[in-house]
């Protein structure tokens, strides 16, 4: 491990550290990577002898939040703990995977096999290693967003000697579902959203089926390159999970249009902005990384949400172009189309489909010692997340032995995020028993 010299921020210390870790754990001889973390502990603090919370950030493939100061739940966190926000194999200031680095594995193939070191359990076994190095051996606390959540879950499975206490948010996931069992109760998730975004702006019905229709006569290539087709229209349905998602997307297109010298066009600012919610080139492992998240069982992914969408045939766009059916939109669903229409990913689409006909996952929860868990468990469920499925997080808080839950309608998936200190307090008092 290395690490920087402290230095500051308003009413923060923060210090970075770099670990060399195994690519392969099975193989703690081989092939080496770097994981950086930040270190951040309250500057009233920075002397004192606080214990650990570990934050796994939501994604798969997104690097920890960048905080200023004690933004959102870190400012809570920061009053009891001293926090790692880790960026997790490949995402962030960690040894990168993306479109650039990734041939110097060679080819699709040797950059698939590469990539399969890339989930939950390779995390988890990271985060052992690092908490042995930070904390001399003492158990932690760990917070888990969304994919985050994914992982404690197998933590919890996997090494629950190392936890102390584990906080879940928005991401307990099915223990033995399929990627397809995820992605059948998905769409109508996806389809009361976008009911409920229509409700709130009914004049949105029209505007987004002139776009839709525009979009599938001219099939614009936008100001960044990505190609915008119907499906990758539909697919800004992944805002309608937050909480300010609805009134974002009426805003992105309620002005779509400019006239110009040959009839109506798509705006530059609304090209802009669809790009830029759109395109992963800052985040390719999400796309790469994904399905994989479900793989377990023997059996392959296989564009899961791409083949159970044709189950779904009211998400048929040609219902909104022929007919008067409102279109619908999809999200939290990574499908193989966007490696054609997104430039970041179209070099990855053969190692994208390498991963997806892949069988030989390993499995990622442990039934029998969840049952037996003895670590102060707490979840937060977000009644009808779009993201993560109500009833499949229900089924597997039953599953795990005490865990605590806190059912709420009052968020969307990014709870944490925008709650600001209110999630993470309420999770704290319940895995205290002090609520």
């Amino acid at each position: 491990m290395t690490a920087s010299a402290p230095y500051h921020q308003p009413g923060v210390v923060l210090t970075d550290h770099r670990f060399s870790l195994p690519l392969d754990h099975d193989d703690p001889a081989g092939e080496r990577i770097e994981v950086y973390a930040r270190e951040v502990v309250a500057g009233a603090h920075a002397g004192g002898n606080l214990p650990w919370l570990v934050y796994l950030q939501g994604g798969p493939g997104c690097g920890a939040n960048r905080f200023v100061g004690k933004e959102a739940w870190l400012g809570r966190a920061l009053r009891d703990y001293r926090v790692l926000l880790l960026d997790q194999r490949g995402t962030g200031s960690s040894t990168p995977a993306n479109r650039q680095t990734l041939p110097l594995r060679g080819a699709p193939r040797e950059q698939a096999d590469y990539l399969a070191h890339f989930r939950a359990d390779s995390i988890v076994r990271d985060c052992e290693l690092i908490r042995r190095e930070l904390t001399g051996g003492a158990p932690w606390t760990v917070l888990g967003q969304s994919f985050g959540g994914f992982c404690t879950t197998h933590y919890l499975s996997a090494a629950p000697e190392g936890l102390d206490t584990a906080i879940i948010t928005g991401g307990l996931p099915t223990l033995d579902g399929h990627a397809d069992d995820v992605y059948r109760a998905a769409y109508p998730r996806m389809e009361r959203k976008t009911a409920a975004h229509y409700a709130r702006y009914p004049q949105d019905v029209e505007r987004v089926r002139r776009i839709a229709a525009y979009v599938a006569e001219h099939e614009p290539v936008l100001t960044g390159g990505y190609r915008l087709t119907v499906e990758a229209f539909q697919s800004l349905g992944m805002l309608l999970g937050t909480g300010d998602g609805s009134h974002r997307l009426h805003f992105l297109v309620e002005d779509a249009f400019v006239r110009t010298p040959s009839g109506p066009a798509l705006s530059d600012a609304f090209q802009e902005s669809v790009q830029a919610t759109l395109s992963l080139r800052s985040n390719p492992l999400f796309a790469l990384m994904h399905e994989t998240i479900y793989g377990q069982g023997g059996r392959p992914t296989d564009w899961s949400a791409e083949r159970t969408r044709g189950e779904f045939p009211q998400f048929d766009p040609a219902k909104a172009l022929h007919g008067d059916a409102p279109l619908l939109f999809t999200g939290e669903a990574i499908q193989r189309w966007q490696f054609d229409c997104d430039p970041a990913l179209k070099p990855l689409r053969e190692t994208a489909d390498l991963l997806a006909a892949r069988i030989d996952w390993a499995p990622l929860y442990d039934a029998s010692r969840l049952a037996a868990n003895e670590v102060p468990a707490v979840a937060a469920i977000y009644h009808d997340d779009m993201y993560v499925d109500t009833g499949h997080s229900l089924r597997t808080a039953r599953a795990i032995r005490g865990l605590r839950t806190w059912v709420t309608d009052e968020y969307e998936h990014d709870g944490l995020r925008v709650g600001s200190p209110r999630v993470l307090d309420r999770l704290l008092e319940l895995a205290r028993g002090e609520a």
